[in-house]
């Protein structure tokens, strides 16, 4: 075997929240050759096993993970015509803002509403990535996936990937077979911007001409900046794992209910067209008006002086805190509104 096996390898320095104990085992892997061996070296000595991307969407508890931490390394960017559109095929190790900033310097549109977005390509079909208007459903081909079931790499396209609001077969009914090698997008050059999200059209409202690909990227890294969402070195707020709580999808009678209660406090309840006869409504807003305020403190962790939805790990915090912090939210917004927020971060190791 080639493949360098570590020991007892700090994981909370690889996160963007920065908490969390050691991997048993880790594996820094480059290739899918090397993602065969990692999972052989696993099975062999029975051994769970955790694909680690950008560390931008997880929470590892502080007792580590007691198996195989094999972080996805798979690197390069390939490009083809198609149809009119442009083919990206993308290692699942790539920084997703790098591929984004590549995609909108060649002019192609499809992805400039994700910019900012910390993590790797891989984790993007997990969760359906999306923001500002766009999921990566709406580009996405392909993905290239290691198939632990029948031991061998297989492509799947989106019917099969199931993608839904922040969902896909790789966090639901199948979490524990793919292991993903590589994404292929298929973006529109010379394309028009996306400008259908509200922040956006405000940002936009007064420069009076359609904005560039260029510059829609930008107005959406300022706008994720000022909400806390966007990392940069220094910045507290930076230090989370991006939104801690996904918006609630409702059904017409927990929307009406919903309704019922913000009425009875004289609130406004801002909500969204979801899915068939769904809405869609902030959680932000649930939090807010839950008796949490922006900077909210609890031990080490808080929230985030910019935004409603981010943990932050204030210095020090253990991933407990965290965790006890994020229960305290969920279960305070359900006493208050009957409604009860799902985490959005993978925990892992708890």
């Amino acid at each position: 075997m080639q493949l360098e096996i570590q020991e007892k390898v700090a994981l909370g320095p690889l996160t963007t929240l920065g908490v969390g104990g050691r991997a048993r085992f880790f594996a820094a892997v480059t290739s899918a050759r090397d993602v065969q061996e990692a999972v052989a070296f696993a099975r062999s000595r029975d051994l769970a096993l955790f694909v680690l991307g950008g560390g931008s969407n997880l929470v590892i508890s502080d007792r580590g993970w007691n198996g195989l931490v094999l972080q996805m390394g798979i690197t390069g960017i390939d490009q083809r015509p198609a149809g009119g559109r442009i083919i990206f095929e993308v290692g699942a190790g790539v920084d997703w803002d790098k591929f984004v900033a590549h995609s909108v310097s060649l002019d192609c549109s499809g992805v400039e509403c994700l910019s900012g977005i910390p993590g790797s390509v891989g984790g993007t079909p997990v969760q359906n990535v999306g923001a500002y208007g766009q999921e990566v459903s709406e580009s996405i081909v392909s993905v290239a996936v290691f198939d632990l079931a029948e031991n061998k790499v297989r492509a799947l396209l989106p019917p099969k990937c199931e993608f839904r609001y922040r969902k896909s077969i790789f966090n639901t009914t199948q979490r524990e077979r793919y292991i993903i090698l590589r994404v292929s997008y298929s973006l529109t050059p010379a394309g028009q911007p996306a400008l259908g999200y509200a922040d956006l059209q405000k940002y936009f409202a007064t420069r009076g001409r359609t904005p560039t690909l260029s510059q829609v990227r930008d107005g959406v890294r300022e706008i994720r900046a000022g909400k806390g969402m966007l990392i940069r070195p220094g910045d507290p707020d930076s230090k989370s794992a991006g939104s801690f709580f996904k918006n609630p999808v409702l059904s017409p009678q927990q929307h009406d209910d919903l309704i019922r209660r913000a009425n009875k406090r004289k609130l406004y309840l801002p909500s969204y067209p979801a899915l068939s006869a769904q809405r869609k409504v902030s959680a932000a807003w649930l939090v807010e008006n839950s008796g949490f305020k922006k900077g909210y403190v609890r031990g080490h962790a808080a929230i985030s002086s910019k935004h409603a939805l981010a943990i932050v790990n204030r210095g020090g915090a253990s991933a407990a805190e965290i965790v006890a912090l994020g229960n305290e939210i969920q279960t305070r917004v359900e006493e208050s509104w009957g409604t009860w927020l799902e985490t959005e971060p993978v925990l892992v190791g708890f």
